[in-house]
């Protein structure tokens, strides 16, 4: 079978992170996203564990609400910053591990992505002893990202960096950049949202397609390691220019610089602020390969834009949070069912039988790749626009000039 997943997001517990995450509010809005399942994030937290017991039990690592599933997770922040992705079998893994940290953090409680005072090395271990998958967050972002401090997994995960089985892109790279360093190609490369709110701009907005035999933690774990002819099929997620860190740029004003011009300025500002160095040119200095070099398995990726988003463009708003785009969102989804299904699936003349001319020529500009994008960074996420609306912006490199491939091909 083929099941949608989204394995990153955050609930109520973490920080700046909407009140909304409850259980029941992810299990509603994430079929009208198009998405299967959901790893739960911040299962070490004791009262996110309590909403997790809500679902359904279907095995020890897998439960289900409202018909979407939901696999254990969470993200912690080691003593370098660097953050690390876990996905555990059982509940029972989950209290073998945080009795081992619990004595190195101190708000194991008070926030569903704690800090840990533990190396990348020293989490691997205890991950190993509880038969949890790790691996790196957001592998490039500069902040807390593995490639912000490290430059290679062995210096992350030290003898333990064999059993790193996946990495995950984040929103700024794609497996075209990601795939320049030699060293990631025995990953799974996996692409998720990292959501803090249901807001369907946020939830998955990236996500993962997998060939499983069914939606359980073990299936998924199969799938992630690539055996028993499990497999990621397809990664689907933003275009790599709509980051908010995917070229180096200012932290204040948001002046975008090349590396060479902000190498030269000492990464200071025009403005006197600081400029953070953007995931592209991250990568670029620790490629192995000009160009991507990719694996024999790994999938397709396919650029998806949020609805939501192009919504805004096409009916004149300043941001997809509005009264207006949510009533035309939800217009779409209570006819075509899901998010995936109105951007890529359904024909175009269906669409414009249900919302206004605008919307279905923004619709068709994102299937043509006529999109428009300015890239983002330092902290700044990148502005779509559609084609009569600026004319000098970057073209968005979604592929051949031909219409966005169905996802039913994969």
């Amino acid at each position: 079978m083929i099941i949608n997943a989204d394995l990153h997001i955050h609930s109520r517990f973490s920080g700046a992170t909407s009140e909304k995450m409850t259980i029941e509010t992810i299990s509603k809005e994430a079929p009208r996203k198009g998405v299967n399942v959901v790893a739960t994030g911040d299962c070490l937290h004791s009262g996110w564990m309590k909403e997790i017991k809500q679902c359904n039990v279907i095995d020890d690592g897998t439960f289900e609400l409202n018909g979407t599933r939901f696999i254990l997770s969470t993200e912690v922040e080691d003593q370098k910053r660097v953050h690390h992705l876990l996905y555990f079998p059982s509940f029972s893994a989950v209290y073998g591990f945080k009795e081992r940290i619990k004595s190195k953090s101190k708000n194991l409680e008070s926030d569903g992505r704690p800090n840990i005072d533990m190396n990348g090395e020293e989490l691997a271990a205890l991950a190993k002893d509880v038969d949890a998958l790790i691996g790196g967050a957001h592998m490039f972002t500069p902040w807390t990202a593995m490639y912000a401090y490290y430059n290679s997994l062995k210096d992350c995960y030290g003898d333990l960096a064999d059993y790193v089985s996946f990495a995950e892109l984040g929103l700024s790279a794609d497996t075209d950049f990601a795939d320049k360093i030699q060293e990631l190609h025995r990953l799974t490369f996996l692409t998720n949202s990292d959501s803090h709110s249901p807001h369907p701009v946020r939830l998955a907005r990236e996500f993962n397609r997998f060939e499983v035999k069914d939606a359980t933690f073990e299936q998924i774990k199969k799938a992630i390691l690539r055996i028993g002819g499990n497999k990621p099929v397809l990664n689907v997620g933003l275009p790599p220019q709509e980051g908010k860190y995917h070229e180096s740029a200012c932290i204040s004003c948001f002046t975008h610089y090349s590396l060479e011009e902000a190498q030269r300025r000492r990464w200071k500002c025009s403005c006197g602020k600081r400029i953070k160095k953007g995931v592209k040119d991250r990568i670029n200095e620790i490629a192995d390969y000009k160009e991507p070099r990719h694996p024999d398995h790994r999938p397709p990726y396919v650029h998806l834009i949020p609805l939501a988003e192009i919504i805004t463009k096409a009916v004149g708003q300043h941001n997809p949070f509005t009264q207006t785009v949510n009533k035309r969102w939800n217009e779409l989804i209570s006819v075509f069912g899901s998010e995936i299904n109105v951007l890529i699936d359904v024909d175009i003349e269906e669409i414009a039988k249900v919302t206004a001319p605008a919307i279905t020529e923004a619709i068709q500009a994102f299937r043509e790749k006529k999109v428009i994008i300015r890239p983002g960074g330092g902290g700044q996420y990148g502005v779509i626009e559609l084609p009569e609306q600026e004319k000098n912006l970057l073209s968005l490199p979604l592929g051949p000039k031909d219409k966005q491939t169905s996802l039913l091909e994969y």
